[in-house]
């Protein structure tokens, strides 16, 4: 007598099932990001201009020979150093801040500052 032994069992093998977990989790985490990301995108788009600003002050005062502490018309002396959209330009904050500089070796400064968060000013 011959006996067929049926030994098929239906299911996942347990690296399926963590291979699918980590799938899973590698999407929450990318969706969790870039949910995350866009609220300190216009604080970083912010910063990154202070620091455009304050290198194009840097470079006005190493060619008209100014040292810290000497003022600086600010922006009419540093316009020709920052060229936005094919134009000499400072950019605007993206938040609607008002940037300011009164001196060479000072930071730039944006009018929102620390009253919004993220804030918008130079680490």
């Amino acid at each position: 007598m011959s006996e067929l032994k049926n030994n098929s069992c239906s299911g996942f093998t347990l690296l399926e099932l963590i291979l699918s977990v980590c799938i899973i989790g590698f999407i929450v985490v990318i969706a969790i990001k870039n949910r995350g990301g866009s609220h300190t995108s216009p604080a970083n788009a912010c910063i990154n201009n202070l620091r455009q600003i304050a290198a194009a002050a840097d470079q006005f005062a190493k060619e008209k020979g100014l040292k810290a502490g000497d003022k600086i018309n600010f922006p009419n002396d540093l316009t020709i150093y920052i060229k936005l959209n094919n134009e000499w330009k400072i950019p605007p904050c993206p938040s609607g801040g008002i940037y300011s500089l009164k001196k060479i070796g000072d930071s730039p400064i944006c009018s929102l500052g620390t009253t919004v968060t993220p804030a918008h000013v130079l680490p």
